[in-house]
Formats: structure tokens, sequence, C-alpha cells
């Protein structure tokens, strides 16, 4: 573990930047929410958008791309060379949640209620009894998309009594088919009634409406946590705290020609399901942005395998602070805490890509930032999760290490962090971008 003091000494971030993370917490409720947040901050630092399907020019300047709930942005500093290599950091825009399904009128017993799919690895408990939100994005007859977000209390996952479940607090298990639809009101079930309450929601017409991707959210706002101040409890911290930080060191580096790479942020969809997605890690989406960046600046082939051979990606993902009630499932000499800077993540079998010359750049930036970081490795009786890291080393052979802000209730429908590590992170992406 770094001994740096833990402010950083140098970079543009400080506490703001977490009253910031709080707004775009709330403000991306969907992958697709996420995208259009990153995106108006882009905008707003002078970036602008470049259609896939439009011919790329070589001009110099940053530009984003995005596709679905994916997004890829990238600066080119005046004069860079096609092989000039690329500093990326790697991040996902999807929680773990419930997402409706395509017939999603279902009723009981005078009950209205949704049907609801289970998206990734989710804490089921922590939906029941709280009250939730529906947003994601609506597609229309004629192929546009219109993005909706019904930020107050409209479904409700309710859990039964104790009184007819005596054991429960022996162990609560919830069947994901039967126990997991949520309530919207009473009265008969018609086909058709969610999306058209969804469509006027979003002023279209309901008969246009021909596709869509819904999830629910706790509407319940991020908030400081604690006598001090110290936590900030919110949704979709695993990894939108990652998007968060991405976006604004990535616009922090605006108009700076002398950088020797190119900062990258890639945003990508579906990796709480395995990245197996257009605009997942596991498919073409980045590969194929960098390989027209260099061709669009004039280069070959033979530039492009330059420019990824010098290429390093940070994977920023959330990992886990040690759990006072728990401590026996950690590792007992690597035990992340809160405020104590970002984590290096570490697995020797490629649950992580992280390796030893990797922990070395990571190692640097923080150095360079003033920024505190502390190592991560799973206990060896614990299963280890893993990230768009491995995947992204071997699917565009870039050196890549895994990194992170530890977070308590991973995958929870509220999981809580250390106020200070958001803006720790994102001074020191700041410095690894400046490379």
């Amino acid at each position: 573990m770094s001994s740096a003091a833990s402010r950083p000494t140098a970079g543009p971030f400080d506490r703001g930047h977490t009253d910031d993370l709080m707004t775009f917490l709330t403000a991306s409720p969907s992958p697709y929410h996420a995208v259009q947040s990153a995106a108006e901050r882009l905008e707003k630092a002078g970036f602008h958008r470049v259609e896939e399907t439009a011919s790329w020019d070589g001009t110099s300047g940053g530009k984003y791309v995005i596709r679905g709930g994916a997004i890829i942005a990238w600066y080119v500093p005046a004069g860079a060379a096609a092989h000039t290599p690329y500093r990326i950091v790697g991040a996902h825009t999807d929680s773990p949640n419930l997402r409706v399904k395509p017939q999603p009128d279902l009723g009981s017993r005078g009950w209205r209620q949704v049907a609801v799919e289970i998206y990734g690895g989710t804490l089921l408990n922590t939906w029941l009894d709280r009250d939730l939100g529906l947003a994601g994005r609506l597609t229309l007859r004629d192929g546009s998309h219109h993005l909706v977000n019904v930020d107050r209390p409209l479904l409700r996952v309710p859990q039964l009594a104790i009184h007819l479940d005596r054991q429960v607090n022996d162990g609560l298990k919830l069947d994901r088919q039967r126990h997991m639809q949520p309530v919207w009101g009473i009265g008969d079930v018609h086909e058709g009634d969610l999306i058209a309450f969804v469509a006027a929601e979003a002023g279209v017409d309901a008969e246009d409406v021909t596709g869509w991707d819904l999830m629910v959210h706790a509407v319940e706002a991020p908030a400081y946590l604690g006598r001090d101040r110290e936590l900030l409890a919110g949704p979709r911290m695993d990894n939108l705290v990652s998007v968060h930080a991405s976006v604004a060191a990535l616009a922090s580096l605006a108009g700076r020609d002398d950088l020797p790479y190119i900062p990258v942020l890639a945003a990508f969809d579906h990796e709480e399901n395995g990245s197996e997605a257009d605009t997942g890690a596991h498919g073409p989406l980045l590969g194929n942005v960098l390989e027209r960046s260099v061709y669009a600046r004039g280069g070959s082939y033979e530039d492009r395998a330059r420019a990824f051979a010098g290429t390093v990606c940070l994977s920023s993902d959330t990992g886990h602070a040690v759990h006072p009630n728990y401590a026996e499932r950690h590792d007992p000499t690597h035990q992340p805490r809160v405020n104590g800077g970002p984590i290096l993540k570490v697995n020797v079998n490629q649950r992580y890509a992280t390796d030893g010359s990797g922990r070395a750049v990571f190692a640097a930036a923080c150095e360079k930032a003033g920024v505190p970081w502390q190592s991560f490795v799973s206990n060896n009786d614990m299963p280890c999760g893993t990230t768009i890291g491995p995947i992204t080393a071997a699917r565009h052979g870039i050196k890549t290490v895994d990194i992170g802000v530890a977070i308590l209730s991973m995958h929870s429908a509220r999981e809580l962090c250390g106020a200070e590590d958001p803006y720790l992170l994102a001074n020191a992406l700041v410095a690894f971008l400046e490379g």
C-alpha cells in the first residue's frame, strides 16, 4: 500500500467530484441514461459525436461514439502520429437489476404486476419493500430511440409478512420467478397497459412503440452517510463510480496537445452478464474505434500494430472493501479499507488481468497524483469475480491492469463506498491518461 496522504497532492478533483457523482448516479438509472449523461459532460468539454456509419477524418480533438448503452471517447492531440499508443480506461455502464419482459402485463388476486427478468448477479433481497421507478429506452416503428425515466415510486416487490413465514429470519429463500414480480396497482390486467403508460411518460404514441429495454431502479437519492459524512450510499456504484471518474478524467485533458498518448474512455454495456454483446467488452466496438482512428490519421496496419503494442488499459471496476461483520471472508493480508484510495486487483488465474508490470504502471500513476492505493486479492476459499480486464487483454492484445474503488454491498440495489475514494480514483486516472 502507498504511504501517500489520503488527499491528492496533484490533480484537478476534490470533494466536489463526489457531489457531482451523486448527480450523475441520479441521472443515470439505466445504461442508456449513463451514456447520455457521459456524452453531455464530454460535449461541455469540447468533444463531439461521430457516427459509426460516417466516414472519419484524421482531425485532432475530442470525439466519441455511442452504441446503445456503450460509449467510446478519445482525445487526439494535435500532431499525433498514426502509431501513437493509447491510454485506455475501461468501465461498464450496466448494473444488476430487474428488467421488464416482452409481455410485461401480469396480475394475480386483484393485484396488477409487472413481469420482470433477473439481470446479472443481483442481491435479490435488496429489491424487497423498496420504492422503485422504471427507466430505459423505447424503440419506435421508425427505428428511433426515446429515453424514459419514471423517477418516482411506481413499483414495489412486497415481502411476505413474518406472521406468514415464521422461519424467515433463519434464512430467506426467494424464488426468482414467483417472488420477484413487482406490484404497481390493483384491478384487472389489460395487455398493453404498462407500455401505454411508459409511452405517455416519454411523450410518444404507444402504437408507435415496437420495442423496449426497461428496468427498475430504486428512487431513493444518493446520500452522504455517517457522523462525519465520510461514507456515500447510492445505487449503481458498480460501476458508475468508474464511468463518472473516467469521463471527468478524460474531459479534463481536452485541449492538451502535449500528451504522449491518446487518452480513451471505453464504457461498455452487459458486463454483468458476461460481456457477450455488440456493446460489450467481448464485442468488436473498442477495436473498431481504435483501428479506425489509426487509419483516419493516414496510418497503415503496421501503425495499428505499433499503436496497440504500446497501449495500456486500466480496467476500472468496483472491488470488495473488508466487511466488518464478515472479515473471515477476506484474505487475511489483503483487506482494503474505504477512503484508502483505489485498489489494485490481482488474481493469478486471470480473473483479473494485472501482472507485475501492470502494477508498476498503476503505482506510478498514483505516485504522480499523490493518491494512496491498496491491493486486493480474494481469499483462496472464495470464488473470484471477473471484469472486462481479461477480455480486453485477450481480445485486443493490450496490456491491461484491473483496478477500482472498494465498496460494501456490491450488487445490492444500494451500495456503499468511502466519500473520498471517487475523487482519489479520478485523480489517479488523470495521471495515468497523461502518461
